[in-house]
């Protein structure tokens, strides 16, 4: 039997002699993007005011007892970007106590009498390691590696790096040096990681198996209703079992979630367990449990289902409003329910209120996802969007109102290198083909969409492309709106290499000779391709997005 150990270890110690962390090279590479590591900021930030400590979850490591040597089985994503944090306040810090300090925690000093040789606290997978050592661990760095082109990085780890690197040092430069040094100390002192650690790597394989297992616990949701039914008669627990089966349990038991922010409008703090007691069911208890189950939690199930199935029923406008719940499905977050949950609970006997509302709600959706806001902003802004909805403002609501640097900075994300901003450039291309289509219930349902280019990304030695578009051209244009497509079946590499006429023939036409998508076609019936005419193709389709969105 392998011993296994749990423990709660404050940062100062996990980064200290007791630990030598190291990235097995089978681990996938550092990927955490720019809105975690934000939120990761946000919320280390949010617990400086508050004496309790901060607990910044688990992490698994193959270590034997009273050796330091650790081999990061997971945990890997919050300990790089802690090393990122620290490094920026340190060689932003006076030289010093704090630099001092930092410096010990990110990088092992050595001790001659210990036996402990001069080397970095966390080692990344080999590929990562040189590049990180020389621009995170190394004091005095950072502002080196924040103004690394792409051309530097090597991998998408050491972008992801840079990033993140970058994000969060804007941050933290505009916090000033006593903030910073408030942030760290609390860091250091108050806030904890459960170290877990086995001996044998596949025991440590199990415990992280077991630890991410979506068992059939207790959930909050069974914990609120033995305090609702508790108190009600067998058809009131049947009204809340069918909900539950109607939605599923993992959905039912997001619908809380959603609930809680409809009520208190704000993000959440602490745990569901804590919150939506104190925030929604405690004035529901003694007397007005029925209420809960008939006022809130029925209709609330009975709306998220409409949304989530795309399943809105009415005499006009029924295809719109599901339109608009489709698309909406397929941003990259849920932060948009609450509000839309709010709108088909409180209006949806109005189909036309409704579209209103959700092509008001989608637009501000889309903009902040184009715009890659992160989470904290992103859900004040929906919860100023709910505050606005209790005081009666509906589709005049301020919340709404994209100001002229939002507009700006939307329309200069959709005139970039679209294609490369991987969570977004479908969106927008099937958005932009809606319009093009001039039918707003064009919601396409291929079992594949996939994303092409015209002009291929990397055109073959003697081919066409090379003598009608220079480098600088292709640099230009290559991943530009302008030169993308929607294709309804994977991509054939090969066959995208070929010149524009094939091209359209071969891969962009259907075995009936059309196109399936607006966008498409458009390419399909340009007898050339070149610059000029990518020029002004993008200046079109960027104006049809900007008109469509309002922007």
């Amino acid at each position: 039997m392998h011993k296994l150990e749990a423990h709660e270890v404050p940062l100062h110690k996990v980064f200290g002699s007791d630990y030598d962390f190291r990235i097995p090279d089978y681990q996938r590479p550092y990927a955490w993007e720019v809105e975690q590591a934000q939120q990761l900021l946000e919320d280390l930030v949010e617990a400086v005011d508050s004496d309790e400590p901060y607990f910044l979850g688990s992490m698994v490591l193959v270590k034997t007892d009273g050796k330091a040597d650790s081999e990061v089985i997971d945990g890997q994503q919050r300990l790089t970007t802690l090393t990122i944090l620290l490094a920026i306040v340190r060689d932003l810090a006076t030289p010093g106590g704090i630099q001092n300090s930092l410096g010990k925690m990110i990088i092992e000093q050595g001790d001659e009498l210990l036996g402990l040789e001069p080397k970095p606290r966390l080692a990344l997978r080999e590929r990562d390691q040189a590049f990180f050592r020389t621009y995170v661990q190394q004091p005095g760095r950072i502002e080196d590696l924040v103004a690394l082109g792409d051309g530097a990085l090597k991998t998408d780890a050491q972008k992801a790096i840079r990033d993140n690197a970058k994000a969060l040092r804007t941050t933290l430069v505009e916090q000033g040096e006593e903030a910073r040094h408030r942030l760290v100390k609390m860091i250091s002192a108050q806030t904890f990681l459960v170290v877990v650690s086995t001996p044998n790597l596949a025991s440590a394989h199990r415990i992280f198996s077991v630890m991410n297992a979506r068992g059939l616990d207790l959930s909050p949701a069974d914990i609120f209703k033995s305090k609702v039914i508790g108190e009600l008669d067998d058809e009131y627990a049947k009204k809340w079992d069918e909900a539950e089966v109607r939605l599923g349990r993992s959905d039912f038991a997001d619908l809380f979630l959603y609930i809680r922010m409809i009520f208190a409008k704000e993000r959440a703090k602490q745990d569901l367990m804590t919150e939506f007691p104190k925030q929604v069911l405690n004035q529901y208890l003694s007397g007005r449990e029925a209420e809960f189950v008939d006022d809130v939690l029925v209709p609330y199930a009975e709306a998220y289902q409409q949304i989530r199935d795309f399943g809105y029923e009415s005499t006009v406008r029924a295809e719109q409003i599901n339109s608009w719940f489709r698309r909406l499905a397929q941003i990259d977050n849920s932060d948009w329910l609450p509000p839309a949950l709010w709108a088909v609970r409180h209006h949806g006997d109005d189909p036309v209120w409704l579209d209103g509302f959700l092509g008001r709600l989608e637009r501000l959706a889309a903009s902040m996802f184009v715009r890659r806001i992160y989470t904290t902003p992103r859900v004040i802004r929906y919860s100023n969007l709910l505050r606005d909805l209790a005081a009666g403002y509906g589709l005049d609501s301020p919340a709404f109102v994209l100001d002229a640097d939002e507009r700006a900075e939307t329309a200069r994300q959709l005139d970039g290198a679209l294609y490369l901003v991987q969570k977004t450039r479908r969106y927008v291309l099937l958005r932009l083909d809606e319009m093009l289509a001039g039918d707003p219930g064009a919601i396409y349902k291929f079992p594949v969409i996939t994303v092409e280019h015209v002009l291929p990304q990397n055109p073959k030695e003697g081919s066409v492309w090379l003598s009608d578009f220079s480098a600088e051209d292709r640099a230009t244009w290559t991943h530009r709106l302008a030169n993308l497509v929607l294709l309804n079946r994977w991509k054939n590499s090969e066959a995208g290499n070929n010149d524009f006429t094939t091209k359209k023939d071969k891969y962009f036409l259907s075995g009936k000779g059309v196109a399936a998508f607006a966008l498409t076609s458009q390419v399909v019936a340009q007898p050339e391709w070149t610059p000029v005419v990518l020029e002004t193709r993008q200046k079109e389709l960027v104006r049809t997005l900007a008109e469509g969105w309002g922007l």
